[in-house]
């Protein structure tokens, strides 16, 4: 492979060449223009520090607000909050907050895609919802490209003969414009959203302040949830995916991975006009893989299409170590030789030797239905603290395994990655769980292409695809090349499975004699059970009250410090609501603990 040339120094701003007039949408997907982009607050590039934080802590105040009356009986039509009823609210609230935060800009939308791996610290209607954040961002104006491109590459933007002034793809980040340059080649040139990395320093120290209140003011920040970590953690995240010329590493890391594979086709990067905000990489159009019509008028076989997608990703998992962490249908394309080609490396997944052995160790336990060693290797993989309450999760743990094996060898022997994805969802939310990133991008990614392979093909079984792998796994122990890690006891582990699985039935009577029996009894008192619900409504009650008092007071006396004042004195009158409402539940709470 040629090496690749270094980013050349900026020098002068010579203008680019004459474009070519748009000849429409000549690339995988389209642009879904669903307001203008100036009509964006934060595009307009003259939001500052407290604009901001006035911005991001209204919607914050109203989700709090939001959250306390879902919690109160007399907000449903019904008068009483039943499960059903608090479900469908919370739908309600998580499309609420995907909104908000595509209105809110680029910031929030990488923020709640960033969230949307956290199962652990919200319900499964947010995470659904914030997993639909695609990016779907108005394309900015050409002047502003042309300016950005010249800042950038200096005389090197004379080296473009032509360049298409309407985008081909625009997300949250950039916008992709298709080019050529003088050597005849064409290229996709990537360009980042003009007062990106402004935005985000503003954003992120806002963002910083609300993780530090939390952590040290609220009850929240001590129940064992390190907050600002989960702040550094999404700040490196997004930080990284801000620079292009990581990502241009990341493409060019993928790609190697798929060299000598001529049904995975990777783009090119152009070293020479790749910066930090600017990315150009070779121009390769494609079908876009759901478009079914184009597809068949293609002669491409959708079957085939959906098999290469499973495959290629088990691949980046379990052979690469490195895998496309958004892998929806606006980044894969089919070209016309039935080939995968991938879009898009800036949200990327890394899986570490011995985080990849500590999967392999789950999956061990998944085969042989054994709770205790999946919940074994959640505590070295670092999603569970080893020191919590970790009998309800085991027994949790192996509700879920026994379900798999049942629908493993009932009629239709299927199990969904959908079913698996949303039952740890179920399962880590308000448990000790804490997932890694990369485990949560691994189970999403999957669940996603076994949707992509449904669609394609009725009949797709992701786990048909699944057992070459694991046979390949096998057969390395078996012929002892990996004798000396974990990924070679796999297969010998592996084969224990069949001897389990003839043990199935048996187990399973067992867990049922010993339900019928009493041995698993749940011991409630209604007296205390009551005294102490009441105790915890009045908690959160308080808790509530108080995080609106500190906003209103806080963001109050940062106007104030600013010289507005008439906005200073609403927001303070506005403070002395919740104050009166927290003084009376602590006046409550008082006279409660007095009757007792």
């Amino acid at each position: 492979m040629k090496s690749a040339d270094p980013p050349l120094p900026s020098g002068a701003n010579p203008p680019l060449p004459k474009v070519n007039q748009p000849t429409g949408n000549t690339q995988n997907h389209s642009i879904e223009t669903v307001q203008p982009y100036d009509s964006y607050r934060w595009a307009q590039g003259s939001y500052n520090h407290w604009g901001r934080l006035v911005e991001i802590g209204r919607i914050g105040l109203q989700l709090l607000i939001y959250l306390w009356t879902d919690q109160q009986d007399w907000s449903y039509p019904s008068g009483q909050a039943t499960p059903e009823a608090q479900a469908k609210r919370r739908r309600k609230r998580a499309i609420w907050i995907r909104e908000s935060l595509l209105h809110l800009g680029p910031t929030l939308i990488k923020v709640g895609q960033f969230f949307s791996t956290r199962a652990d610290l919200f319900p499964t209607e947010f995470i659904e919802e914030l997993s639909k954040l695609q990016d779907q961002v108005p394309a900015f104006g050409y002047a502003q490209v042309t300016q950005i491109i010249e800042q950038e590459l200096g005389d090197s933007a004379a080296k473009f003969t032509s360049f298409n002034p309407v985008p081909i793809a625009s997300a949250s980040l950039g916008q992709v414009h298709h080019a050529q340059l003088q050597s005849g080649e064409e290229v996709a040139v990537k360009v980042q959203r003009p007062g990106l990395q402004q935005l985000f320093s503003i954003d992120l120290g806002i963002l910083r302040g609300f993780a530090e209140f939390v952590q040290y003011r609220t009850p929240w920040g001590k129940d064992g949830r390190d907050w600002l970590g989960i702040y550094e953690e999404c700040h490196q995240n997004l930080w990284g995916e801000l620079d292009y010329l990581n990502e241009g590493r990341n493409a060019n890391l993928f790609r190697r991975n798929f060299q000598g594979q001529t049904d995975v086709i990777v783009p090119r990067v152009h070293w020479r006009y790749t910066t930090t905000r600017l990315l150009t990489m070779e121009y390769i159009p494609g079908i876009k893989v759901n478009d079914v019509e184009a597809l068949a008028a293609a002669g491409i076989d959708r079957i085939e299409i959906a098999q290469l997608g499973a495959r290629s990703y088990l691949s980046q998992i379990l052979h690469h170590g490195f895998f496309h962490a958004d892998p929806h249908p606006g980044n894969i394309a089919v070209n016309p030789d039935g080939a995968l080609i991938f879009y898009d490396f800036g949200m990327m997944g890394q899986l570490p030797i011995e985080t990849k052995d500590r999967l392999l160790l789950n999956f061990r336990g998944i085969l042989q239905n054994d709770a205790n060693l999946v919940v074994q290797a959640m505590v070295e993989l670092g999603a569970l603290a080893p020191d919590s309450d970790l009998g309800p999760v085991r027994r949790s743990v192996q509700y879920m395994l026994d379900s798999y094996f049942d629908r493993a060898f009932s009629e239709h022997g299927e199990i969904s990655m959908a079913a698996i994805n949303d039952d740890l969802y179920e399962l880590t939310y308000e448990q000790p769980f804490r997932f890694p990133a990369a485990f949560t991008f691994v189970l999403r990614s999957l669940s996603a292409l076994e949707a992509l392979g449904k669609f394609l093909d009725p009949n797709f079984n992701f786990m048909d695809v699944a057992t070459p792998f694991a046979e390949e796994i096998m057969a390395q122990d078996a012929s002892g090349s990996a004798s000396n890690n974990f990924v070679g006891q796999f297969g010998r582990q592996a084969a224990e499975f069949t001897n389990t699985s003839l043990q199935l039935p048996q187990r399973v009577e067992v867990s049922l004699n010993h339900l019928e029996q009493g041995d698993i009894k749940m011991r409630v008192s209604s007296v205390e059970a009551n005294r102490e619900l009441r105790k915890l409504n009045t908690s959160s009650l308080g808790v509530i009250y108080s995080l609106l008092f500190s906003i209103l007071f806080i963001c109050a006396t940062q106007l104030l410090i600013a010289n507005l004042t008439v906005f200073a004195t609403a927001l303070a009158a506005c403070a002395v609501v919740p104050l009166t409402l927290l003084l009376r539940v602590l006046w409550l709470k008082q006279d409660r603990a007095g009757v007792s």
